[in-house]
Formats: structure tokens, sequence, C-alpha cells
């Protein structure tokens, strides 16, 4: 059974930073094969905030292009998310989605979701 749980949400002022960390567990050592976050915003769709490749590749939405960063820990167990000059806009429910795998199994998992208000 993998497991991916999500941290580092919270209230922030505009201009503020954050940093989330999405860290996969399972019953056996398992690793991050690539992954992508996305946020929900209430009355809008899911969207994709960037991606991550195994090579180390990250891509990003324009709109948080030069403000957010997705990195990894050296065991590709951990997924970061740092957001900078964080916005109004940027108010939303942050999912991460992971392809995992392990000796016994390998497939796509979401997180929980952690909340990310940015307010005054």
């Amino acid at each position: 059974q993998v497991q991916l749980a999500e941290s580092g949400g919270g209230l922030v002022q505009p201009g503020g930073s954050l940093r989330l960390s999405c860290a996969a567990s399972g019953s056996s050592a398992c690793s991050i094969k690539h992954m992508a976050w996305y946020r929900q915003a209430p009355g809008k769709h899911r969207e994709v905030v960037g991606t991550i490749i195994r090579n180390g590749r990250t891509n990003y939405v324009d709109s948080v292009k030069g403000r957010f960063t997705i990195s990894r820990d050296n065991a590709w167990n951990t997924v970061f998310l740092q957001m900078n000059s964080l916005k109004p806009e940027d108010t939303a429910v942050y999912y991460c989605n992971g392809n995992i795998f392990s000796l016994t199994t390998t497939g796509d998992y979401w997180g929980q979701g952690t909340q990310v208000t940015v307010s005054s």
C-alpha cells in the first residue's frame, strides 16, 4: 500500500512564501518516478501547477513561472513545491499526484490536499 502525504499549507499574506511537501510511503521502500502539483480554487476546475520528472526537468503553468519551484530530495521520496511572492489568486487546495514505484507495486496516487490561503 502506497500513500502520498502532503504538508505545509496554511495562511500567508500576499508576497509571502510557503513550502509544500509531498512524501511517498508504503509497506516497502518506494520512490517517486514523476510528480505533478495541482490546485483547485473554489468554483474552479483543478489545474496543473507544475511537474517534475525523473531527470529533474520541471515545467510550470505560466501564472506561477518565476515564483514557484518544484524540487525533490535525493532519494526521490519527497517532492517539494516552494511558493514565493504569493498572490491572493494562488489561494486553493493544492494536491500532489505522483507515479510511485516499489518492489511490489507501481501506480498513480494522489495526496489528500492541503489548503493554501493568501490573504491580508
